[in-house]
């Protein structure tokens, strides 16, 4: 077999970014676990830093548009291509995630949720939707950044799946905790849109989005061979929920506005 230096040169790189993002996370990790116990407002941000690290050693480039609203309470509505997304939203603001309760359970990611402090809820347990929601909620009042991923799955990244607006209820649970009796619900957009500064087209984006039946491991490797894929963030307008908002209704239009802002980055406007 023919010696490729280039391919060395990839694979060494490959194991020295890995090998600095695990030493990185050996010492934050007990820090991080500390902050959550005395509930000291560094536990918001220090999974930013590491956010932002982890995507530089991956190769994610990220671009944002806008930004997140100022005002509070507000929770955030993206779509959800793949596994990245945590690490791309991550690294731009201090912000918690809801996601499936069998994340928990995940090698590595599993861990780093629960670093983050991650809202777990369980979809086909309807008897404690009410109590997740709640969380949810609290979460919310309590000035965090919630992000959640409405349409419950990883897609293909070059469209978006109809979303679920059963969780928007977290929303309205949050309404009479907040001071001002509005919840302001922001829609935003993930597009991976190039690859070693080229455009990426439909036929490579299965490099950067996870529809969740490939196994990790190897998408993880995928990602890390590349070592450049350019994702765009764009940020809406956002959304005032209020007693007298109707969930539906909400949900439909934070769905066209992910739904137009995804089409038109994905065109490359």
């Amino acid at each position: 077999m023919r010696f490729d230096p280039g391919a060395a040169l990839n694979w060494l790189r490959i194991v020295v970014c890995l090998a600095i993002l695990v030493a990185v996370t050996a010492v934050l990790a007990p820090v991080q676990v500390v902050l959550l116990w005395l509930d000291w407002p560094l536990r918001r941000r220090l999974p930013r830093y590491w956010h932002r690290l982890a995507c530089r050693m991956i190769g994610v480039r990220v671009t944002v548009h806008g930004e997140p609203d100022r005002q509070r309470p507000l929770m955030l509505v993206s779509n959800h291509a793949s596994w990245k997304d945590i690490l791309v939203l991550g690294s731009i603001a201090d912000v918690v995630f809801v996601a499936k309760s069998d994340v928990k359970s995940w090698p590595v990611f599993g861990l780093l949720a629960r670093l983050q402090a991650t809202i777990f809820v369980r979809r086909e347990e309807k008897r404690t939707t009410g109590n997740q929601v709640n969380e949810i909620g609290q979460r919310l009042a309590a000035g965090e950044i919630v992000v959640l991923f409405p349409e419950g799955t990883t897609s293909d990244g070059n469209r978006l799946l109809e979303i679920k607006t059963s969780l928007f209820g977290a929303a309205a649970a949050a309404v009479p905790l907040s001071p001002t009796g509005i919840v302001h619900v922001q829609p935003l957009a993930i597009a991976y849109t190039g690859v070693h500064g080229m455009p990426m087209g439909r036929y490579h984006r299965p490099i950067a989005a996870w529809p969740g039946d490939i196994p990790m491991l190897p998408h993880l490797l995928g990602i890390l061979r590349e070592g450049a894929v350019d994702v765009d963030v764009i940020f809406g307008e956002q959304i005032t929920y209020t007693a007298d908002s109707n969930r539906k209704q909400v949900s439909r239009g934070i769905e066209k506005r992910m739904r137009d802002m995804l089409s038109l980055k994905l065109r490359g406007r």
